[in-house]
């Protein structure tokens, strides 16, 4: 079943609505009875790190959940992997069912756009860094269809992993600055027992390179362990541990505060490495603690 082009329908609890305006409409008249309202946006695919958010969002038991699936195009460059995104509709669903979601948001990109958008969000200088250096726009394109969520829902509590830590900063900079009124709450990054962080990209990874990916979440280990020895010691640690995987051509790997800017000396810091393994960009992060005994958990 795709999701476009085709009216909403109901399958056991759960309501897919595809119109925007129904969408409002509904979760208007169920915030008028006192129900909160909690929002997980997704481009489907869904994994346990999905399913995470889901579950932090059902927690509330006032609340109704609702969970967009959007291949959201503003968000791909010209060369990037829109056509070949992961796309498992029917699994989502289902998977969405079992995890006791009320209401799924499954628009068709001109439901989203219109014939003939014009308008959209700028991500500002943070936007051009990072991940926004090697996908000029990305960040403007996910601003964009998170605003549009947003207010068609008009969540109380929206949820976003900390894995796209870079998107989850520019958000919460976008609700500051344009006076909305949701609130939004970063889940911690659900990993494999190896500790590769899940990305519904994983699919796309060989056997072989599935392995060698595994560097990126080592390389935060070490970078974490290092923390006592300041930023220096950070990324000489983490760089040297991908430096043992020929086979992950690295992007970046930088250490930032905690909204992005200049690295502290000391304190709370993030580190972010994004690297390509094969055809596939995958990106992590972790929190560390600059100049202190302590050391961090992976985000």
């Amino acid at each position: 079943m795709s999701p476009s082009g085709s009216p909403g329908f109901t399958r056991g609890g759960l309501t897919v609505h595809r119109e925007p305006a129904e969408l409002a409409r509904v979760t208007r008249a169920l915030r008028a009875t006192g129900r909160k309202i909690h929002l997980v946006p997704t481009m489907g695919a869904l994994h346990r790190g999905h399913l995470e958010l889901i579950r932090r969002a059902r927690r509330d038991i006032n609340s109704v959940t609702v969970v967009s699936i959007f291949v959201n195009p503003l968000q791909f460059g010209p060369n990037e992997d829109f056509d070949r995104y992961p796309r498992s509709f029917e699994a989502d669903l289902a998977a969405c069912e079992d995890a006791g979601v009320e209401l799924v948001f499954a628009p068709s990109v001109e439901a989203m756009y219109g014939t003939d958008p014009q308008i959209t969000v700028h991500s500002g200088p943070l936007g051009e860094q990072l991940e926004g250096a090697t996908r000029p726009g990305h960040f403007d394109g996910m601003l964009t269809v998170v605003l549009k969520l947003l207010n068609i829902v008009r969540p109380d509590l929206a949820f976003f992993g900390e894995k796209d830590y870079q998107q989850l900063v520019l958000i919460r900079r976008m609700v500051r600055d344009l006076n909305l009124d949701a609130r939004i709450q970063g889940i911690p990054t659900v990993r494999e027992p190896e500790g590769l962080a899940l990305s519904s990209r994983n699919a796309y990874l060989t056997e072989e390179q599935h392995s060698a990916a595994l560097a990126l979440s080592a390389s935060l280990t070490a970078g974490a362990h290092a923390g006592t020895g300041g930023a220096e010691a950070v990324l000489k640690a983490a760089g040297e541990v991908l430096a043992t995987e020929p086979s992950v051509k690295v992007d970046y790997l930088e250490l930032r505060d905690t909204e992005l800017g200049p690295a502290p000396a000391e304190g709370e810091a993030r580190l972010l490495v994004a690297a390509k393994v094969g055809a596939t960009r995958l990106i992590d992060n972790a929190l560390v603690l600059l100049g202190s005994p302590g050391v961090s958990e992976q985000a």
